[in-house]
């Protein structure tokens, strides 16, 4: 079992920066990619980040050159900084655990991944 909690979410004005943490459990945090999705009121779970144990970043297009995710495995955290927020980033932010052994490939497919937190909410004023 692995448990993921975030932390750090909140309320800013567009143009504002926010640091999303998730403390994860478990002994064997090094050896997962590890991604943060979002969910928006209404909407299906968007993929934001992910980065490999390798520690190479992916982004999409909505979020590339604005958030840097990072590592850090000796304290077993995932970090999400978001800069130049805007009020599209408006959602529920989720900390997610990859699945090595998944058939599926693609970073963005919610199918990969076996564990997810319980999110944070991001609120981002215009």
């Amino acid at each position: 079992q692995v448990q993921l909690v975030e932390s750090g979410g909140g309320l800013v004005q567009a143009g504002g920066s926010l640091r999303l943490s998730c403390a994860a459990s478990g002994r064997t945090f090094n050896r997962y990619a590890m991604a943060w999705f979002r969910q928006a009121p209404g909407k299906e779970r968007e993929w934001v980040s992910t980065i490999n144990t390798g520690d190479i970043p992916y982004y999409p297009t909505s979020v590339k050159g604005r958030f840097t995710i990072s590592r850090d495995n000796a304290n077993n955290s995932l970090n999400l900084q978001m800069d130049s927020l805007k009020p599209e980033d408006t959602a529920v932010y989720y900390c997610v655990k990859d699945n090595p052994l998944s058939y599926y490939s693609d970073y963005a497919d919610t199918r990969r991944y076996d564990y997810w937190g319980q999110g944070t909410q991001v609120t981002v004023s215009s």
